[in-house]
């Protein structure tokens, strides 16, 4: 029998409580462990989720040879010294998204995970559902024609003011938070962006409250999104090709059943996608990938694209200028 994947939480934030039940869910791993930067932090965090062993800094957690993997969910700011600390520690690594908020630094991540021999992951919970699958098999079979233009959205309110996503230096802004999203997708179904544009509103702090971009791609492919932290929640996201429409209600939180409405001509149709729960996904393609050999869904090369284009676009906002992909 295979032996579990021997998972530690490398910090307590919100976003644990969505990944507890998946790391429990999975049969090839197990949840052995907790770490934050204060011993009784961790050990009433270890009490509340029911978690066997408590670390009182990340590092201890890190050296224990008991930890296979290690999950961060830390500040956008902290992902890639941890990430590269737990790959030095040979640990395998899920990051919550983004990894990264330059291109080189997925570089040093892919590096050091080669040398290591360890799988790092980004977790972008949607790309492992069958919901997402399902989508670019359609794309790809042609079942809308030829593609035209994906539209899509994340938006919500943000109202707590000391929140950590409204701090510039900690990767803040809706782009890195909730942005990265509708680029993501729209790179899965249309490949690499050859030039991108944008304008975003400013908080009074600096970061992005709200921005809107456009992605131009090969085949005169174009796609435009939105994003924000002032505007009422919405998620979508809109396929148009030649021959036909995709809607996509609920794309980057799909359920364990969900959705999407295909329209060609007078024919309206909605095809429901069974899956399950959402977080499950990445867990398992974890354990695949280290017991298994398979190639992680999300691949470094596929995150260091999305940090590149989000790194663009930010850089299109701040000039007022198309920024070219050649040279992002």
């Amino acid at each position: 029998m295979t032996p579990p994947l021997r998972w530690g939480l490398l910090g307590t934030a919100r976003i644990n409580r969505a990944l507890i039940p998946a790391i429990r869910a999975s049969a090839r791993s197990r949840l052995d462990a907790v770490a934050s930067r204060a011993d009784d932090r961790a050990r009433a965090y270890a009490d509340e989720w029911q978690i066997p062993r408590a670390f009182g800094s990340y590092e201890a957690m890190l050296s224990d040879a008991a930890i296979d993997a290690v999950y961060i969910p830390l500040p956008n700011h902290l992902h890639v010294e941890w990430t590269l600390a737990a790959i030095e520690a040979g640990k395998h690594v899920l990051c919550e998204k983004p990894m990264a908020l330059v291109p080189s630094d997925v570089d040093r991540i892919a590096d050091a995970a080669a040398r290591r021999g360890v799988i790092a992951a980004e977790a972008f919970m949607y790309r492992h559902h069958p919901l997402t699958s399902r989508v670019a098999s359609l794309v790809a079979d042609g079942a809308i024609g030829r593609l035209q233009v994906i539209r899509g959205a994340f938006t919500f309110v943000l109202t707590r003011t000391s929140d950590v996503r409204l701090v510039p230096e900690w990767g803040g802004g809706s782009l890195w938070d909730v942005g990265c999203y509708p680029v993501s997708y729209t790179r899965l179904l249309a490949g690499e962006p050859l030039e991108v544009t944008a304008q975003a509103t400013r908080h009074p702090g600096g970061i992005d409250m709200a921005l809107a971009g456009t992605l131009r791609f090969a085949g005169d492919v174009i796609g435009v999104f939105d994003c924000s932290f002032g505007a009422h929640f919405r998620t979508f996201v809109e396929v148009a090709g030649t021959d036909g429409v995709m809607l996509i209600e609920t794309p980057f939180k799909p359920g364990v059943d969900a959705s999407l409405r295909l329209t060609r001509g007078d024919s309206v149709e909605t095809l429901v996608v069974p899956g399950e729960p959402l977080y499950v996904g990445e867990v398992e393609d974890l354990e695949a990938g280290v017991f298994d050999g398979r190639t992680p869904r999300v691949t470094l090369a596929d995150t260091r694209g999305n940090v590149a284009t989000l790194a663009a676009l930010h850089e299109a906002a701040r000039t007022g200028r198309a920024v070219s992909m050649s040279t992002a």
